[in-house]
C-alpha cells in the first residue's frame, strides 16, 4: 500500500466547458486536505488549477504550486500557494515529480496531456514506479486510453502499458485507487538524473 504525503495534480488553467470538471477539481482539493495529503500542482490561480488549489486551502490544506517565472510574472501565480518558481517548463515537470508521491490526472488540455504522457513514459522507462492515477470524468480521457490501445494493438507498446496507470470515474474513487497500490520498487528517491 502506498503512503502518499504530497500528491501532484495535472490540470487545467482554464475552467472548461463542463460544470463536472470543476466540480472534480474542487470535490478532488477538499479531499486531498481533508486526507492530510499535500497538493502539489502547477501553482496557477486560474481554471482547475485554482480551483483545486483554491479547495484544499479552504480545508486549511498545504498547497505547493511550481510555476515558470515567465507565467508567475504574468500575474497567474496563487496568492496564496506556497510558491516554488523555476526557469522553465520542463523544470517545472521535473520539480513536481520530485515532490511528489503519486500523480493524478485531471481533465485539462495540451498542458496536461502533455505532463500525463511524460509521467506515464518515465514509468514506462523505468525512471520511476510511483502510482498514477487518471481521473476519467464523464469519459473525458477515453480518446487518450484509445490511443494507448491502438498502440498496443499495432505493436508499438507492450500489453503493459495498461498497468503503468489506474483509472477511475469518480472524485471518491482517487485516494481509495491510490491506497491500494503498492509501494515504489526503486530504491532512493526515485528523481531523475
Amino acid at each position: 500500500m502506498t503512503a502518499i504525503k504530497r500528491l501532484c495534480v495535472y490540470c487545467a488553467s482554464s475552467r472548461g466547458v463542463q460544470e463536472s470538471y470543476r466540480s472534480a477539481a474542487v470535490a478532488l482539493g477538499t479531499s486531498i486536505a481533508d486526507a492530510g495529503i499535500e497538493l502539489v500542482y502547477g501553482g496557477g490561480r486560474v481554471g482547475l488549477m485554482g480551483l483545486i488549489a483554491d479547495a484544499a486551502l479552504a480545508r486549511n490544506g498545504r498547497v505547493t504550486g511550481v510555476i515558470p517565472g515567465h507565467l508567475h510574472d504574468r500575474e497567474v501565480a496563487h496568492p496564496n500557494a506556497r510558491l516554488v518558481v523555476v526557469a522553465s517548463m520542463h523544470e517545472r515537470k521535473q520539480r513536481m515529480f520530485d515532490l511528489a508521491d503519486a500523480f493524478v490526472a485531471l481533465p485539462g488540455g495540451l498542458g496536461t496531456l502533455d505532463e500525463t504522457i511524460e509521467i506515464v513514459t518515465w514509468k514506462q522507462l523505468g525512471l520511476h514506479d510511483k502510482p498514477i492515477v487518471i481521473l476519467d470524468i464523464e469519459r473525458y480521457w477515453a480518446p487518450l486510453l484509445a490511443l494507448v490501445e491502438h498502440t498496443i494493438a499495432h505493436g508499438f507498446a507492450a500489453p503493459a502499458a495498461r498497468d503503468f496507470f489506474r483509472r477511475v470515474s469518480r472524485v471518491e474513487e482517487v485516494l481509495p485507487c491510490l491506497g491500494t497500490m503498492p509501494e515504489p520498487r526503486i530504491a532512493g528517491d526515485s528523481r531523475l538524473a
